[in-house]
């Protein structure tokens, strides 16, 4: 068995991704894939040209699944434990939905942070922190509000078990991170907690740790 995932390391979704193929103890290569400048054999495998995409070389051919929801929900159903989907179908939907809300809201909320303050400066552009403090004053305060009412008194997002909707969105808060943000304590205390103590979790803290290494080798010191 060899299971391959293209994509960037840096991409939320890649990371999503990872972590789930962690959490169930799953050995796999990564090919870097930028998405930006893919190869041209990329859009075979990917017809949107968007990362992640696995492949699972015990399949014949075609054996790859673009989408990080899609990859996660195979992986479940080809290696159902440890799981990382709640098995109750009304706790299943919920995980789900924090998925799809982290994939979509908040991503549109933090990534303009992460974009301006590493990809454009990894690219050699200089960051507009117009965009970033329009993100910060306009996109971020809602969704984080959301989460943090959603999350309160509770320490994983859907029921008593840690799933995919906790990969989902510590995924995407560790963009926020790297884009140099931290999340207010004051305003969002449960939030940042969970976010502390996911990020503190072996499957997560082993991409965080890679990717801050490389961040700090190739991402050029503010001017």
């Amino acid at each position: 068995m060899a299971l391959i995932v293209y994509g960037s390391s840096l991409s939320p979704f890649v990371r999503k991704v990872r972590v789930a193929l962690a959490e169930k103890g799953l050995d796999y290569s990564i090919e870097q894939i930028n998405p930006f400048d893919p190869p041209e054999w990329f859009g075979e495998i990917s017809p949107l040209k968007r990362i992640p995409v696995l492949r699972d070389t015990d399949q014949p051919e075609p054996n790859t699944l673009p989408d990080s929801s899609v990859i996660c929900e195979y992986l479940e159903a080809k290696w159902p434990e440890p799981a990382v989907y709640p098995a109750e179908p009304f706790a299943r939907a919920k995980a789900l939905w924090f998925e799809e809300y982290a994939d979509t809201q908040l991503m549109q909320s933090i990534i303009p942070v992460f974009f301006q303050r590493v990809v454009r400066r990894l690219g050699g552009v200089q960051c507009d922190e117009s965009v970033v403090t329009g993100a910060l004053t306009e996109k971020v305060p809602s969704a984080f509000d959301y989460l943090e009412a959603s999350i309160r008194g509770r320490r994983y997002f859907v029921g008593d078990a840690f799933s995919i909707a906790d990969i989902a969105i510590a995924a995407m808060l560790v963009n926020f991170a790297h884009g140099g943000e931290q999340i207010d304590v004051a305003r969002w205390p449960e939030l940042a907690r969970f976010a502390r103590e996911i990020h503190d979790r072996p499957s997560l803290a082993n991409c965080i740790a890679k990717e801050q290494s490389f961040l700090e080798r190739y991402l050029p010191a503010k001017a």
